[in-house]
Order: C-alpha cells, then structure tokens, then sequence
C-alpha cells in the first residue's frame, strides 16, 4: 500500500467508513424498505379507495389483501358523478397550468438576464429576489386579499394563479439564474459573435442547455400549486373551488362518506405523483446543478 492510499484512508471521516463498509446490498435494500415506507400511505389510499363503506368502516385498508372480494370501483362510479368533484378537478387544472407556465417562462427569462445582462443593480436586484424567498405565504394573505378585492379579481381564478405565480417567482429566479450562470461564457460569445442577438440566444442555446433546471422547476411549481389549500380556500371562487377545497367542503357537508373522499384524495394524489415520476431524473440534476453556486 502506498503513502497516498495511507494518508486517504486516513482522513476518511467515520460516516464516510461506515457508509463505505455498508455499502453494496445493505445500503439498496435500506433504501427499498424506506421507500416501501414512503409509499405506505398511498398504497392505503388506493386500497380505501376501491372498497366499500362498510369495509372501510368494519376494518383497516389492509384487510384487502385477505380479502380481494372486497374490492369495487363503485366509489368512483359515484365520484365521478359527483358535480363538485369532477367540477373540481377542471379548476384545480385551470389554475396550476397556468401558474406553472407563467414561472417557468418568466423565471427563465429573469434567471438569463440576472446570469448574463448588464443592467445597473444587477446584483442588488438579486439579492432582493433572493430575500423574498424568506417571506412566508401568511404574511401577504390580508394585504394581498385587500388587494384583489380592490381591482376585482377576488374569490377568481386569475387571481389564484397571480397569487401562486408571485410566490413562485422568487425560487424560480434563484434557481435558474444559478443554472444558467454555469454555461460557458465561450459558448455564448460564440453565438453571438455567429450574429445571435439576446432573444434568439436565450431562445436557442439558453433554454435547451437548461431543459433539466426548468423541468425541476416546473415540478416545485406544479406539486405546490396543485396540492395548495390555503391560499385556494381564502382566493378561489367559493362556487368552483380547486379540488383540496372540494373535498375538505364534502367532509364538512358528508361526513359518513368516506368512500367518495377516499377516491377523491387519491385521484388528487396520483396527478403530482404521476407528474414527479416521469420527470424525476430531470429533477435532480436540475436541483443538484441549481444548488452548486
């Protein structure tokens, strides 16, 4: 063994040692059961979903797998003859895609000129962004509520989007401009030196070098926009709330109808859950690479 691997060895923190003598199947397996875990309550979900009211009452979601006879899709037959439900899940969809679009094509074209432009107070401007991420949704509830009372987009959809879209602008800036500040300044100059001017380089070279940071950032925006309850229950339209709101409304209105909110919680789960898997490897190494700087 040489000096070098001694002295290696050597500085290697215990973590690091233990880490490494338990690597290998033990550390994968550690990791499937904290998943299994993960997933428990989802699973139980799904399994409350499509049985009857009186399983769900008589016994716990388990018993389904002694049970499979237990098994019925009538809860959601009912729910999706249920108005408010179906009624609903338009609204939720009316009010996440477009809050997503609006931070990601904002976001991105602020996290370029934060990363690339020069403009007097660059940075100052910046760390004001950056501040704001510290600023809890509670603290803009009334002012922002007087607000929209004032120009009348109160208990409306836009003005949940313009809500979320605010709030959401703030980590999109962060993140992107610390993207897009690691490509290559050479690779720039290159276009634009090929004749590119500033939208034509952003719209060419910035964004598909950025696809992974914007798909992270894009599922940050859709998952706390789509499973929000706050900030729909005081902004959104009583008469067409999004689907959090509906369902916490059929509680307070039917509580022996369990079986309705339990297909109605997992069809709201399993859209974000959908969302977050087909784009995950797109969302870590855009966080890692928006965390680097």
């Amino acid at each position: 063994m040489t000096t070098l691997d001694t002295t290696v060895k050597a500085e290697r923190s215990l973590p690091a040692r233990i880490a490494g003598r338990l690597g290998g199947g033990a550390t994968r397996l550690f990791l499937v059961a904290v998943g299994l875990l993960w997933l428990t309550p989802a699973v139980g979900l799904l399994a409350s979903s499509l049985r009857g009211k009186a399983d769900i009452a008589g016994s716990g979601w388990w018993e389904v797998f002694a049970h499979a006879g237990q098994l019925t899709g009538e809860s959601y037959r009912t729910l999706f003859h249920n108005d408010a439900v179906t009624q609903s899940l338009g609204t939720t969809a009316l009010i996440t895609v477009p809050a997503t679009v609006l931070v990601v094509l904002i976001g991105s074209l602020a996290g370029y000129a934060f990363a690339w432009l020069e403009f007097p107070g660059r940075d100052w401007w910046f760390m004001l962004v950056v501040g704001l991420l510290v600023v809890p949704v509670q603290v803009a509830l009334i002012p922002v509520a007087k607000l929209f009372d004032a120009v009348g987009i109160f208990e409306s959809t836009p003005g949940v989007v313009l809500f979320h879209t605010a709030f959401g602008l703030p980590f999109a800036v962060f993140l992107l401009r610390n993207f897009f500040a690691e490509i290559p300044r050479e690779l720039l100059e290159a276009a634009r030196l090929d004749g590119a001017g500033e939208l034509r380089l952003f719209t060419r070279v910035v964004l598909p070098l950025g696809g992974p940071a914007i798909a992270s950032l894009g599922i940050f925006q859709f998952l706390w926009v789509w499973n929000d309850m706050l900030v729909a229950l005081i902004f959104a339209d009583s008469g067409r709330p999004p689907i959090t709101v509906a369902l916490q409304q059929q509680v307070r209105q039917f509580g022996d109808n369990i079986d309705i909110l339990a297909s109605g919680a997992f069809l709201s789960m399993v859209v974000p859950l959908a969302v977050f898997f087909a784009f995950q490897r797109q969302f870590v190494s855009g966080v890692m690479a928006g965390a680097v700087k």
